[in-house]
């Protein structure tokens, strides 16, 4: 009897496993969806589109882009999470998928449980820039500058809670200083004031903000990858000023938790592919991206490590958002 349930249960196992792989060879064969939790327009609905184009050349059926917007992305997030597990609906990500649940009280899904990642599939780095009348060229004068006048020093970003804000405080907290945070409505919103010199610094990506840094009307402090930035090599790193420090813009892929592992396997590899063509390839480089291309145990690793790393900084920082 025990021998007939033990034989029962395996191949029960057996026949599960032949049915994801079977599905996985098969998929797709209808429409697939890509969630793009951002608005329309920018780097994440370029890249969206690309990834609708490719794929849809390589797997012969119909790509989508739709679009989920609001609640800085976790309305699109939960969109993906909330999906049929069945590889049809895929989400794009970005840095919010783990500075939110950092920042957060309640969200509408659990990121760990009900998400799994598929690609980490392009990073860039920001860049700490400088009104021309502050009286700091370095991150290390801007660092002494600030203990000589504590909550004196301004710094905008795109808002409150995304990855800009939540680096600085990482950097006020490593540094041992204060700054005081004037949130924009985006990063375009601020150059004008600090070129004006009404803020005295700005984070922002590095793609958008260095054009400014070239033409002289701000100065370029510090990049926030570890390594400089090959678009701006002759801005150093705040690393080189404050060891460790490494803060990047992330997009990646994300399917629900309970998609089977050979399907999102088969999605990672399929994506992989699209990130290793030229054209592909050229357009991440125009908009400052690097590629990744991790495997999706590499990309669940990231974010239960990132979901750590910021939940760390916003409870010193006393940072929620309701």
């Amino acid at each position: 009897m025990n021998g007939l349930r033990i034989g029962s249960a395996a191949l029960a196992a057996a026949l599960v496993l032949h049915m994801a792989v079977a599905g996985a060879q098969a998929f797709p064969s209808r429409p697939v969806r890509i969630i793009n939790p951002n608005p329309p327009g920018g780097a994440i609905d370029i890249q969206a589109r690309l990834y609708a184009q490719k794929l849809q050349e390589m797997w012969a059926q119909p790509v989508l882009v739709e679009y989920k917007t609001g609640a800085g992305t976790m309305v699109g997030i939960d969109y993906t999470a909330k999906s049929a597990p069945d590889g049809y609906t895929i989400g794009m990500a970005v840095t919010t998928l783990v500075v939110l649940p950092a920042l957060r009280r309640e969200m509408p899904y659990d990121t760990i449980k009900d998400l799994a990642g598929v690609s980490l599939t392009a990073a860039s780095s920001m860049m700490i820039a400088a009104s021309l009348a502050l009286p700091a060229r370095t991150l290390a004068e801007v660092i002494a500058l600030a203990k000589q006048q504590p909550g004196k020093i301004t710094y905008a970003t795109p808002g409150p809670g995304g990855a800009n804000h939540l680096a600085m405080e990482l950097l006020q907290q490593s540094a041992g200083i204060q700054l005081v945070h004037v949130p924009f409505k985006g990063g375009a919103q601020a150059y004008p004031e600090l070129m004006a010199g009404r803020v005295d610094l700005q984070i922002d990506p590095v793609f958008g903000i260095y054009r400014y840094v070239k033409a002289g009307k701000m100065k370029g402090i510090a990049v926030t990858s570890a390594k400089r930035d090959r678009s701006a090599p002759e801005v150093p790193t705040v690393a080189d000023t404050l060891a460790g420090f490494e803060v990047l813009s992330t997009n990646g892929i994300i399917v629900p938790r309970a998609t089977p592992r050979e399907l999102v396997r088969r999605l990672s590899a399929d994506f992989r592919r699209v990130l290793q063509m030229p054209d592909v390839a050229g357009r991440f480089a125009e908009m400052g991206l690097d590629i990744i291309a991790s495997s999706p145990e590499e990309f669940d690793a990231y974010i239960r490590t990132e979901i750590a790393k910021w939940t760390g900084v916003a409870k010193s920082a006393n940072i929620h958002l309701e």
